[in-house]
């Protein structure tokens, strides 16, 4: 069986184009196995004559002709590829759109300006993880300003300004040094943008402020100030001194000095005085560079899109509510312990979405998974003894609200089989009364179950989760539990038996440590 399918992501940006290929063994694992960037400017004269030159297309398309070499070297097999500012300007955009798609199948899509603050922020959330909150994230490209303020983690407001690098070198003929006079009338512009959009500007001095952009990763090794975590931090009072000597510099010049590309070089200084005009108005003291932009948002949005399965539609997850309040009722009659069914169905449907790239069962799978852990103690009513075998007949027998057919005899054979007291065989009727896709089905949510079971063991709620990462015909587990928990690991082996017969996969569990929550 298959591991789970590498990914790619695409940003061509108005000074460059980027390619990120990643391999995801989990959805929170992605491992980076190649990242490239083509200094293919789709920016020039897009912003100042609407057009792209046939010179910029060309390198574009050369550009992604080695892109697609690259993709089908790690036999990618899901790929996003989106343009930005100077494509959304452009008017002959459909002209470089169509001799990409002719010469490399790749579909090149163009999106909005929401649409690219929306990748970019999810990539710095990602980055940052939940503990760090940013009160203001803001990226700044080749053709705009993107500012995205939030409050307690929500959204308030988003502004987009034409302020991109690009736009402004161009607009303003900057070729190379900065003199004094044009760096007043850069500032008097940004000033008057931002004060045309912010009239009242909030002042965020003590606020945590993210800024991303190819700009802010070369800037900050310029004006470095503390690390918080592990990601670095601009000083605005030390940007503002080292951007004089910067713009003060030819580019060939500042290629010397700061060790930087010449199509960096040449946008670098203009960065810089966006950057710290930005921090004047706002009050700004320190920003954070996570270092991620629109292709680690295109990449997770391709991770949730192999992980979490076709969506369901509005009249399933109805149904789904009906069901489940149905069985929840059912139990309740039943006397069953809430607190560790839901634990247990909470761990099963962590294990099945996280695994769903191999399996690949959608969302009807998904519920019986659900009423199956639900209801899977519901035996104990009539027995403690063989109860698996007495949970079996009530399902079958006792008329759940709702629950018919072939979600029925599954739901029932999950509760058969979900303590190893028994395998499927076709002896028994629920089993035998189903098809055999649907017997393979039950296989392998069983084998979930069981696991889920085994971790909820002890009926006290201390496995906080589960993160399942694949590596090779291994799959781990790693479990995150409250401190002071005994993990029975070789139970939770033979528990998982099942497992590696229907995934193919041999399973190892682990505790996890700290530092292995997130990748």
């Amino acid at each position: 069986m298959a591991a789970p399918v590498q990914l790619a992501a695409i940003d061509a940006g108005s000074n460059a184009i980027r390619l990120a290929i990643g391999r995801a063994t989990s959805p929170q694992h992605v491992a980076i196995l190649e990242s490239e960037r083509a200094a293919v400017r789709l920016g020039h004269n897009a912003f100042t004559r609407r057009m792209l030159d046939a010179d910029t297309i060309s390198r574009a398309v050369r550009a992604f002709r080695h892109f697609r070499d690259r993709m089908d070297h790690h036999h990618v097999g899901a790929y996003r590829a989106v343009a930005t500012s100077a494509a959304r300007e452009a008017r002959n955009y459909g002209r470089l759109r169509e001799r990409i798609r002719r010469k490399t199948g790749i579909e090149l899509e163009v999106i909005s300006s929401e649409e690219e603050a929306r990748l970019v922020c999810a990539a710095v959330r990602w980055a940052l993880g939940s503990t760090i909150r940013p009160r203001l994230i803001f990226d700044l490209g080749g053709g705009s300003l993107e500012m995205n303020f939030f409050e307690r983690g929500v959204l308030q407001h988003r502004i987009a300004l034409p302020l991109g690098t690009i736009r402004l070198m161009e607009t303003f003929s900057i070729e190379g040094a900065i003199d004094e006079d044009t760096a007043r009338r850069l500032r008097h512009h940004v000033f008057a943008l931002l004060r045309s959009a912010l009239p009242s500007p909030p002042k965020l001095s003590r606020a945590i402020t993210v800024v991303c952009g190819g700009n802010a990763e070369a800037l900050v090794r310029l004006a470095s100030g503390p690390f918080v975590g592990r990601t670095p931090t601009i000083n605005v009072r030390l940007l503002q001194d080292q951007t004089w000597r910067l713009i003060g510099l030819d580019v060939p010049g500042r290629v010397r000095a700061f060790h930087v590309r010449q199509d960096r070089a040449e946008v670098m200084g203009i960065a810089a005085i966006i950057i710290t005009t930005v921090a004047k108005w706002l009050g700004l003291r320190s920003m954070l560079v996570p270092g991620v932009g629109v292709r680690e948002g295109l990449l997770l949005d391709l991770i949730a899109e192999q992980y979490s399965g076709a969506a369901a539609s509005e009249e399933e997850k109805g149904r789904a509510a009906e069901l489940l309040a149905g069985a929840r009722w059912f139990a309740r009659r039943l006397d069953y312990n809430a607190h560790h069914a839901e634990q247990v169905s909470k761990l099963a449907l962590s294990l099945f979405d996280q695994l769903r790239p191999i399996h690949e069962m959608g969302p009807e799978q998904r519920i019986v998974l659900e009423l199956g852990a639900v209801l899977h103690d519901v035996g104990h009513f009539v027995s403690n003894k063989s109860h698996h075998r007495h949970g079996e007949y009530l399902i079958r027998n006792g008329e759940v609200p709702g629950l018919r057919g072939w979600r029925r005899d599954v739901v029932a054979a999950l509760v058969k089989y979900h303590n190893c007291k028994a395998e499927p065989q076709l002896e028994h009727a629920s089993y035998a009364s189903l098809d055999g896709p649907r017997r393979r089905e039950v296989r392998l949510l069983t084998s979930l179950l069981r696991i889920a079971e085994k971790l909820e063991s002890e009926h006290a709620q201390r496995i906080s989760g589960v993160d399942v990462q694949i590596a090779g015909r291994r799959a781990i587990f790693l479990i995150r539990a409250i401190d002071g928990t005994r993990l029975d690991l070789a139970g939770l082996e033979r528990k998982s038996e099942l497992f590696e017969r229907e995934f193919h996969l041999k399973p190892e569990f682990r505790r996890a440590q700290r530092k292995q929550k997130v990748a």
